[in-house]
């Protein structure tokens, strides 16, 4: 990857729908040259997909929490088990595997503290593998779009 490689990347995690001659015109390309530089950064796996922000609200959440997560088992195979089993789970937004006192983060959104009871009691604790779940409530949330470029390639000087 070259700085116009991360030009791109910089530009897209900012706005996915940047349309490509606009896109081409910010990195100093030809649209063409411009997309298939980022046809091949799909193809490669940087640009992983294009998401939509969603207004939790207008899909029926009305809480997001972190379930915090202890396992009795620490196996490969336990783990790999125990995460795919939560991203099968429609509430659960992102599974984190972590260090520390829990093993597991877990990021949900539902409808309220009724169906966050609900998910707890019936889709994680009767686990035979959770040992402990701690809840923590969302209040807020936000979040920043663009990645560090951490790689020492500077973008900026184009």
């Amino acid at each position: 990857m070259d700085r116009i490689d991360f030009a791109i990347l910089q530009h897209l995690q900012n706005d996915g729908r940047m349309p490509n001659k606009s896109l081409a015109a910010k990195v100093g390309l030809a649209a063409s040259s411009c997309f298939e530089r980022v046809r091949q950064l799909h193809r490669r796996g940087v640009i992983r997909g294009v998401h939509a922000e969603v207004d939790p609200a207008a899909l029926g959440v009305g809480l997001e929490a972190m379930y915090l997560v202890t396992l009795s088992k620490h196996s490969r195979a336990a783990l790999e088990d125990f995460q795919q089993a939560m991203k099968a789970l429609k509430e659960v937004r992102a599974v984190f595997l972590v260090t520390g006192k829990f093993d597991y983060m877990l990021h949900v959104a539902v409808r309220d503290t009724a169906h966050l009871r609900e998910l707890a009691l019936d889709h994680i604790n009767q686990r035979s593998e959770v040992t402990g779940i701690e809840t923590v409530l969302i209040f807020e949330h936000s979040r920043n779009a663009e990645l560090p470029n951490l790689t020492g390639t500077n973008s900026d000087q184009l």
